[in-house]
Parts: C-alpha cells; sequence; structure tokens
C-alpha cells in the first residue's frame, strides 16, 4: 500500500486503512521534515498546528477512496516574508480541493461527452460523490 501512496507523493508515508462498506479509508502523513512556504520558497520546521483533512481519489475495486491526512500548519522562519503562516501543501492535491488532481482529470474525461446531470449519476455509482453543480465548477475552472 506505501508504494501506491507514493505515486501519489515521495513525501507521503502510508499508516494504515479501513474498508467501510463502499469505501476504503486510507490515512497517510507527510515525511517532509522542512516544508517550503509557498510565498518566499523558505523551509521550515516549526509547526503552529495541525488538523486533519480527507480527499478522494480514484477507485480501488470499485470502492470509493478517501484519502486522510494529518495536514500541518507551518510558521514562515523568514522574518520577512508577508506569510507568517503557511500550510502543508501537495503537488497531487490542488489548493482548497476535496479530489485529487488525477480523479478531476477522470471527472473531465467522463463529463466531457455528456451532461453535468448525466456525469454526476454515472461517476456516483462507482467513482466518487460529485453533484452536478460541483462538475460544472470543475469545467469551468480547467476552461480558464
Amino acid at each position: 500500500m506505501d508504494d501506491i501512496i507514493k505515486m501519489l507523493d515521495e513525501n507521503l508515508c502510508y499508516i494504515s486503512h479501513a474498508v467501510e462498506g463502499d469505501r476504503v479509508f486510507i490515512k497517510v502523513k507527510s515525511i517532509l521534515k522542512e516544508p517550503i512556504c509557498p510565498r518566499c520558497k523558505a523551509s521550515s520546521s516549526k509547526v503552529h498546528s495541525r488538523y486533519v483533512r480527507k480527499f478522494q481519489d480514484l477507485p480501488i475495486d470499485d470502492k470509493k477512496v478517501i484519502i486522510v491526512i494529518e495536514n500541518r500548519k507551518m510558521f514562515c522562519q523568514n522574518l520577512e516574508c508577508s506569510y507568517k503562516k503557511f500550510v502543508e501543501n501537495f503537488s497531487f492535491l490542488p489548493r482548497g480541493s476535496k479530489r485529487t488532481t488525477r480523479l478531476e482529470q477522470e471527472i473531465l474525461r467522463i463529463s466531457i461527452n455528456c451532461s453535468s446531470i448525466a456525469s454526476s449519476k454515472i461517476l456516483s455509482k462507482g467513482f466518487v460523490d460529485i453533484g452536478k453543480s460541483a462538475i460544472c465548477r470543475l469545467i469551468k475552472k480547467h476552461k480558464t
């Protein structure tokens, strides 16, 4: 399972997983020692706080996958930076998103040839929990 998680990001480490009905919950953590401030690009080892973040990924064996990560909020140690705190970010997860980039790509691939209502029904049966409005927002976001 650790190899699958490493495909998302080499700085993630698999902790555990649980199957509950039609869902697989995979718990991971970041092993990156010093995340980088997105503003000034300085690394930081000083943790402000932690919080749990959940997001969806591609399905495994027709089960919806929810990845659970304890995300860190860091202090920027560069005194000249305008960011005093920043959140650890991951390349596979767009900022503020509840879905991985590869899942968003799959949603767009399926949605390109049918309405958002039909796409929502298709996706909800096997892939992901998503409504027609979210599909429209995702399509609009990727057109710009």
